[in-house]
């Protein structure tokens, strides 16, 4: 069966893993684009744009492993786009332009039905308004036995592990702090989940922990 992954998820020192007041302007919130510091400069991401260049190393693998073996992405809402309620309208078709990253379906939770989305190079949006099982479940059957990544948000993945559903958690530890936002773990009791440290590597941008369940 497809496992459920967290890969490449940033979060601050002090435990947050977005921003206070996010907004169209700021998506990650206040100070949240910094905790990915340590992935844009990387070769993985800076072929997402076009670029031949990029760092390598231990970031640059962190973020090559969070795209490998991928067949279906789940994104809580705001991952998806700033707009709250039902949609007005079908403009509005994610952060990432005509060609989204993702390259494979992605399951976008949702209280408001709409209509998928097929985009260039091979992503689809498919809004699922039956909550995080029906998700995980339709991901899992696109996925055709590959993992299905966890994107976020913060809620998001927090109703994920608490609900025992996530096999391994990848958490790159960026070395500022935020002091307000989204607290990504705060009140969850991961050994007690069955979560071990199975692995962990530390660079000048980030502490790269990895995390198993038993």
């Amino acid at each position: 069966m497809s496992r459920l992954v967290v890969r490449g998820f940033s979060v601050s020192v002090d435990g947050y893993g977005a921003g206070p007041r996010q907004s169209l302007k700021n998506p990650l919130g206040e100070g949240g684009e910094a905790l990915h510091e340590w992935a844009w400069p990387t070769r993985t991401f800076q072929r997402m744009f076009g670029n031949s260049d990029g760092t390598t190393g231990i970031d640059d693998d962190f973020a090559a492993r969070g795209f490998a073996h991928i067949g279906a992405w789940i994104l809580g809402r705001n991952m998806f786009g700033p707009v709250r309620g039902p949609w007005p309208d079908e403009s509005w078709k994610g952060w990432w332009g005509a060609e989204p990253p993702y390259h494979v379906p992605v399951f976008v939770l949702t209280h408001h039905e709409r209509a998928p989305i097929e985009m260039e190079g091979g992503t689809t949006f498919h809004f699922v308004t039956g909550g995080i099982h029906a998700a995980l479940e339709r991901a899992r059957a696109a996925a055709q036995g590959r993992d299905v990544r966890l994107g976020g948000g913060v809620a998001t993945i927090r109703q994920y592990v608490q609900a025992g559903l996530v096999d391994e958690i990848h958490l790159a530890v960026s070395p500022k702090l935020l002091g307000a936002g989204e607290a990504l773990l705060a009140g969850i009791d991961l050994p007690a989940l069955g979560y071990r440290v199975a692995e962990h590597a530390s660079t000048p941008n980030a502490m790269h922990v990895v995390m198993h369940k038993r």
